[in-house]
C-alpha cells in the first residue's frame, strides 16, 4: 500500500514540507532509507544522519526541519505522528469472519457473526466473543470467558475460564491470562494447593506480550486498566493490579497482590514485591528491584553497572566489612568527640 506524502500529512494531522506529490510505500530508518522510504527523527543523538538520508520524506520537530534535505511532516511530536504513519503504510490484514472447519467449538458458545475463529481453536462453554474479534490458530477460550469488540489474539493464546477482556485487546503468542496464581499453604512441611477462584479482568486497548502469564486472583479479580503496554515474558502474579496506561518492558516480575499506578513505565528485567503499591507516574529503571512501596512519582532505580570481575570481587569483599568498618567508625567518634552514634 502507497500513499501521497500530502495524503499522510491530512491523515496524520502533521504539517507538509516539500513536495506532498512524493509516494510513500514504506518506513526505513534514516540511515537505510531509500527513495519511497519514509523514516524519522525524535532522538537527538541520531541527527547526524539527516543530513545524509535518501528517504523521500523524514517526520521531524519543527526545531529540525531547517537542516532537512529532503520533504517533511511536522510534527510537536514527531515519533507519535510516525507511529501513525507507519499503521497507515501497515494495515493489519483484514480476517474473513466465520469459524474454521477444524476449530472445536461448544453449542454453548455465543460468537458474534462478524468474528474469526482460526484453525485448530478450542471455544468452551458460555464463551461470549464480541463483533470483530479475531481467534488465531491453535488459540484455547476456557469456559465463561468474555472477548470484547475487536480484540484480537495472534495465536496460541490461552485464555483460561472466566477470564474478561475488554475491547481492542491484543494478545500475542504463546501468552497465558487466567492460569491459577502460586498460592500455597505449608502444612508441616507439605505444600497444600490453595484454590484460585478469582478472574483475570482486562481492559480496553491492552497489549499483552508474547510468552507472558497473568495470574487470575486468588480470591479477589487480578485487573489490568485500560491502556496498559506489557512486553513479552512478563509475569502478572494473582490479585495484582495495574493502573491506566502504565508500559512494562520484557522480563519484568510483579508479585501477588501489587498495586501499580496509572502511567508507570517498567524498565526490561524490574522486580515489584508483593503486598506493596507503586505511585501514579512511577519510571523503574531496568533490572531495578522494588522491594517496598514507593509512594512519590519520580524515577527510581537499584542496580549496579557490570564492572570488570576482579573489581566486583574486591567490592564485594569490601561490602561484606561494611558493618564491621561502620562500627570501628562509631567507636573513632567516640573516642575523639567523646560521644556519637553507635549504629550497634
Amino acid at each position: 500500500m502507497s500513499w501521497t506524502l500530502a495524503e499522510l500529512a491530512a491523515a496524520t494531522g502533521t504539517e507538509l514540507v516539500g513536495d506532498g506529490t512524493l509516494r510513500i510505500e514504506r518506513i526505513a530508518s534514516l540511515a537505510s532509507a531509500s527513495e519511497g522510504s519514509i523514516s524519522f527523527l525524535a532522538d537527538r543523538k541520531l541527527r547526524k544522519y539527516l543530513s545524509e538520508t535518501r528517504a523521500s520524506a523524514v517526520v521531524l520537530s519543527a526545531d529540525l526541519a531547517g537542516d532537512c534535505p529532503v520533504s517533511a511532516l511536522v510534527s510537536s511530536n514527531p515519533h507519535v505522528s510516525f507511529a501513525r504513519v507507519a499503521a497507515l503504510l501497515y494495515p493489519v490484514p483484514e480476517v474473513s469472519p466465520g469459524i474454521h472447519a477444524s476449530a472445536v467449538v461448544d453449542p454453548g458458545a455465543q460468537i458474534d457473526p462478524s468474528a474469526s475463529v482460526g484453525p485448530l481453536c478450542v471455544v468452551e462453554a458460555d464463551v461470549r466473543v464480541g463483533p470483530g474479534v479475531v481467534i488465531g490458530p491453535a488459540c484455547v477460550i476456557g469456559a465463561g470467558t468474555s472477548i470484547g469488540a475487536g480484540s484480537r489474539l495472534v495465536a496460541r493464546v490461552t485464555i483460561c475460564h472466566g477470564s474478561v477482556l475488554g475491547e481492542r485487546v491484543i494478545v500475542h503468542p504463546g501468552a497465558v491470562i487466567g492460569s491459577d496464581g502460586f498460592g500455597l499453604a505449608n502444612d508441616a512441611g507439605r505444600w497444600v494447593k490453595v484454590p484460585q477462584v478469582g478472574r483475570a479482568v482486562i481492559g480496553d486497548d491492552v497489549e499483552i506480550g508474547a510468552n507472558t502469564t497473568i495470574d487470575r486472583g486468588a480470591i479477589e479479580d487480578t485487573v489490568i486498566e485500560a491502556g496498559v503496554k506489557i512486553d513479552n515474558l512478563v509475569q502478572v502474579g494473582h490479585n495484582a493490579r495495574i493502573g491506566e496506561d502504565t508500559a512494562m518492558a520484557a522480563c519484568v516480575g510483579v508479585a501477588g497482590s501489587a498495586r501499580i499506578g496509572r502511567r508507570c513505565m517498567i524498565g526490561g528485567g524490574v522486580g515489584i514485591g508483593g503486598h506493596l503499591e507503586i505511585a501514579d507516574n512511577v519510571t523503574l529503571m531496568g533490572a531495578s528491584v522494588a522491594p517496598k512501596s514507593i509512594n512519590e512519582p519520580g524515577v527510581y532505580s537499584s542496580t549496579l553497572s557490570a564492572q570488570p570481575q576482579m573489581t566486583w570481587n574486591r567490592n564485594l569483599a569490601r561490602l561484606s566489612r561494611l558493618d564491621e568498618l561502620a562500627r570501628r567508625l562509631g567507636e573513632l567518634e567516640r573516642q575523639v568527640h567523646g560521644s556519637g552514634r553507635s549504629d550497634d
